[in-house]
């Protein structure tokens, strides 16, 4: 699954002329005039005005300082569509610079449709200071076929109001499932449909959580091999076990179930919510949309002390690509995502200017004296509190981090039932779910 989407969506508008006219997917390398073409893709809709302002500033200021690249950016959202991406790739109607997800780098390789970038890293100045985790993503075999652009990974959002109001100290999330189960049940004893926490589990999103609370036991869905379902297992009848005692024991997750992100965010929104599962990309959304205050919502490390989800993007570089286009696109890269501070992703003073929140605790993409500068000018531009979201900082760090399982969406289906079962059926048999999604699980596994 994917976090929330566009970092940025405050209102604004702006607009440059960078040869939008041209509608053909990848370009051909146009050295014979001195000039390198590219094509690339995930610029913000003209819905999203600011973040298009944004992405158009940032092109035009890269031709500027390299008037030898034209860069041709097609706009999209989301960035990439999961029902055409294969075929643009078959197609040769991919862009010379593409975006993907981290669940497609493998696959992209896999199917021989990217460049290796191995020979051209000189090119990338900041490759070097990027987390090796998220650079291990794009690497096969020891070859670099992508560039991480973002990453993110699951903790627990809370209401420090609502935790007050039940006499929990909000400045000591629960960091057990045990203590989450017991912080619920006192947040929902408030009364007046509070609700202590809540799951998703309609839509593929209870397949994903569901996956999320496994890693965060230490369990796993698929084997290290990718052939087998392990999720028929003690961790992964404890997380099912848990949810169905929070949900009829406890009543500690309301009586309204099948819920998805939309629902569970619209509850924390309006105060009636005391934690979830989400990503730090929720926090403005919750805010800016559904209604809450900065200063109510904190971020927690994800309980059970073993791992995290994390997921993420970047970009990936076509297989017909020329060296010349190449070298482009990893200096077009470095300007627009990867230098501490600046570019698209990076330019905090420019955000706060525009309104947009600064100081999240991620993406937290670099290393070393990269990481402390990228978070200096964070501090100093931030809008938020960031002091909110401090154990989530210290937490996670100490967490295994373990990407989305091979065949994601068509697994997160399998397990939306289980999850849906457990929640609206009080007498639901766990080791039965457990055993049947597994024999489905190792279905998909066996299709390739």
């Amino acid at each position: 699954m994917t976090s929330t989407g566009i970092r940025r969506t405050v209102a604004a508008s702006g607009a440059l002329a960078l040869s939008l006219a041209l509608t053909a997917c990848g370009s051909d390398d146009d050295s014979a005039s001195g000039r390198t073409r590219i094509t690339v893709n995930c610029m913000p809709p003209r819905s999203a005005r600011v973040d298009r302002a944004f992405f158009e500033e940032d092109v035009a200021a890269f031709e500027k300082a390299h008037p030898d690249i034209d860069v041709v950016p097609h706009d999209a959202f989301p960035c990439q569509d999961p029902k055409t991406f294969d075929a643009k790739l078959a197609g040769g109607q991919m862009e010379d610079v593409f975006y993907t997800y981290f669940t497609d780098a493998r696959h992209v390789v896999d199917i021989g449709q990217a460049a290796d970038l191995t020979p051209y890293l000189k090119e990338l100045k900041s490759y070097g200071t990027l987390q090796r985790r998220l650079r291990d993503i794009y690497t096969v075999d020891g070859k670099v076929y992508g560039i991480p652009r973002t990453g993110y990974s699951i903790g627990l959002v809370y209401h420090r109001e609502l935790f007050e109001k039940a006499g929990l100290d909000p400045d000591r999330p629960p960091a057990t499932w045990e203590e989450v189960r017991a912080a619920a049940k006192r947040i929902a004893a408030l009364g007046d449909g509070t609700v202590g926490y809540a799951d998703y589990s309609a839509q593929n999103q209870g397949g994903w959580h569901f996956t999320a609370e496994l890693y965060s036991r230490g369990g796993d869905v698929v084997s290290a091999d990718g052939k087998k379902a392990t999720v028929d297992t003690p961790e992964g009848r404890a997380v099912l076990r848990t949810l169905h005692d929070m949900r009829w024991t406890d009543g500690s997750m309301g009586s309204k179930q099948l819920l998805v992100i939309n629902d569970v965010q619209q509850m924390m929104g309006a105060g009636k919510l005391g934690m979830y599962l989400a990503a730090p990309d929720n926090i403005p959304v919750l805010v800016k949309e559904k209604g809450a205050d900065y200063e109510d919502i904190a971020l927690a490390p994800m309980p059970g002390g073993k791992a995290t989800l994390i997921g993420g993007d970047g970009y990936m570089v076509d297989k017909k690509a020329t060296p010349a286009q190449i070298r482009a696109a990893l200096k077009w890269l470095d300007h627009m995502f990867l230098t501490p501070g600046d570019g698209f992703l990076g330019d905090y003073a420019r955000a706060k200017k525009k309104g947009a929140p600064v100081g999240l605790p991620e993406p937290r993409l670099f290393t070393g004296a990269a990481d402390a500068e990228d978070q200096r000018v964070k501090r100093a531009h931030a809008n938020v509190p960031v002091e909110n979201y401090r154990p989530f900082l210290d937490g996670s760090r100490r967490l295994e981090t373990k990407i989305e399982p091979p065949h994601a969406q068509q697994i997160y289906s399998v397990l939306d039932g289980v999850v849906s079962a457990v929640l609206t059926q009080e007498d639901a048999d766990i080791d039965r779910l457990l055993k049947d999604a597994s024999g489905k699980i190792d279905g998909i596994l066996a299709r390739g």
